[in-house]
């Protein structure tokens, strides 16, 4: 995998510290390993604190049969990372590590929710289509309070949650129920939704045909992971082959994945140039088009709202700024942070922020989002479940784009 594709749009030394540290200890080495780690700002700080905690527990504590040295170990990193006040930087123990990744394969239980943190408090940053959240009614930008699971003895207010927590206590094996209490932005008061666990299986690309002629191609995408690419080129394909019109790229819902498939995905309506601009903390990087697009000068409007989020904000924004493409829908998320996946040792991984992304311009939209140049709220219609607003809207747009450009 390429240095990009580790890049998801979601201390090594010391994490090896600690975890020989720890190993050391239990064949009786603790008195040589008094490490002092030094900080970038040259801040000290010394583990014998941790080992003085360390050594009393095992002396201790009661119940000598709950002292497992991995798990206490795994508690320790987690605290580190949690330390940091960022949501997105997350230590991952083996489980929940597999499950990260069962998340962008697009195959795995639960009630399909893609989660995130609006002001710190957990949210829904997309509800993905077809599965048991969004039949629910459950919507991109509800803030998850509660989460209850009498099954499991769940009952945990969400206050000051990390991301792992909330995953592991959401999901559940097929069939099972799970209580979220959900607070809606235009609710009086927040409310419990019952949710039966499923198998969520939900393809990266979704093409289909719309328009008066059935010419214009609505291609969703509903996530940049591990199939994207993929299913995107089957998509591509189809519209070459049909020769279709225009596209209608929808990323609503889409929370993002892997900042390479927004590159690969821009790449084929952009000729050259700046895509996204990543800014580390030495160095500004341009990432830019990497491959022959086959869909240069195809009319196209993008349709967003708030689930669209990191890579869907990099590929909305960058086809905005760079072609002038419209966006249709609603504000976007606001996710402008990069995150670096790594597998550790033993099965575990780590997600650490590295860098804010920006558009071509080098303007950030961490918690801001980006506002569409059409502004279409969503609204429901119970008479006809499969109705569309704003897809309405998108074809009438693009309508106006292709007669403009004959």
């Amino acid at each position: 995998m390429t240095f990009l594709g580790k890049i998801r749009l979601g201390a090594i030394v010391l994490l090896l510290v600690i975890f020989t540290a720890v190993v050391s200890y239990r064949l009786g080495k603790k008195d040589g390993l008094a490490v002092t780690i030094i900080g970038s700002d040259g801040q000290k700080a010394d583990l014998t604190l941790f080992w003085d905690v360390w050594s009393k527990l095992e002396k201790n504590y009661l119940d000598k049969k709950v002292l497992d040295p991995k798990k206490m170990m795994y508690g320790a990193i987690s605290g580190m990372t949690a330390a940091l006040d960022d949501p997105y930087t997350s230590f991952f123990p083996p489980t929940e590590n597999k499950r990260s990744k069962e998340d962008l394969s697009g195959e795995f239980s639960g009630v399909g929710i893609q989660l995130g943190f609006v002001d710190k408090t957990l949210a829904v940053m997309a509800p993905l289509p077809g599965n048991p959240a969004e039949r629910a009614g459950i919507k991109a930008g509800d803030l998850i309070l509660h989460i209850k699971d009498e099954a499991n003895n769940i009952d945990k207010d969400t206050n000051g949650i990390n991301l792992i927590d909330a995953v592991n206590y959401i999901r559940g094996k097929k069939g099972t129920t799970v209580i979220l209490t959900i607070y809606h932005d235009k609710d009086a008061k927040p409310k419990e939704i019952s949710l039966v666990r499923d198998t969520i299986n939900v393809p990266s690309v979704e093409i289909s045909w719309v328009g008066k002629d059935g010419k214009i191609a609505q291609i969703k995408v509903n996530r940049f992971g591990d199939k994207t690419l993929e299913e995107w080129d089957k998509a591509v394909s189809e519209f070459l082959t049909k020769k279709g019109t225009g596209v209608i790229l929808d990323l609503r819902n889409n929370p993002g994945g892997y900042l390479q498939r927004a590159i690969d995905l821009g790449s084929e309506f952009i000729a050259d140039g700046t895509i996204v601009q990543q800014q580390g903390v030495d160095k500004t990087e341009n990432f830019g088009v990497d491959r022959p697009g086959r869909l240069i000068g195809v009319p196209l409007v993008v349709m967003v709202n708030k689930g669209s989020a990191s890579a869907a904000e990099i590929l909305s924004g960058a086809l905005k700024e760079r072609l002038g493409v419209k966006l249709v829908g609603e504000k976007t998320f606001g996710k402008g942070t990069v995150q670096e996946v790594e597998d550790l040792p033993g099965g575990a991984g780590i997600h650490i922020t590295i860098a804010k992304w920006n558009l071509p311009s080098g303007k950030n939209i961490h918690k801001e989002g980006i506002e569409p140049d059409v502004v279409v709220e969503y609204l429901p219609n119970d008479k006809d479940p499969k109705a569309d607003n704003q897809l309405d809207k998108a074809i009438e747009t693009l309508d106006g784009v292709m007669t403009a450009g004959k």
